[in-house]
């Protein structure tokens, strides 16, 4: 019966060893790919947030404005076509 449990003791220390080393190996592997990630972005021309939500603002106001001068655009047109009295 003892020869039972020493064997079980045994499975479970190597067990718990191999889990340990999986952790440790899971962690080596998130920090590698991790530090490829940063690498990867860090060699792209990303802008960050505040850059983009200020371009994105700036088109904004330059398409309300393209709208509003073609508006007048057609006003002015449609009133040149009108016979002259």
């Amino acid at each position: 019966m003892q020869t039972q449990n020493r064997l079980l003791d045994d499975m479970a220390k190597v067990i718990a060893g191999a889990a340990g080393g999986l952790a440790g190996l899971r962690q080596e592997i998130e920090s590698r790919v991790r530090e490829q990630l940063l690498r990867l972005v860090a060699d792209k021309d990303f802008v960050g947030r505040e850059e983009f939500e200020a371009v994105k603002a700036m088109a904004a106001k330059a398409r309300m404005e393209q709208e509003r001068l073609a508006a007048r655009l057609a006003a002015l047109e449609a009133e040149r076509s009108k016979p002259s009295l």
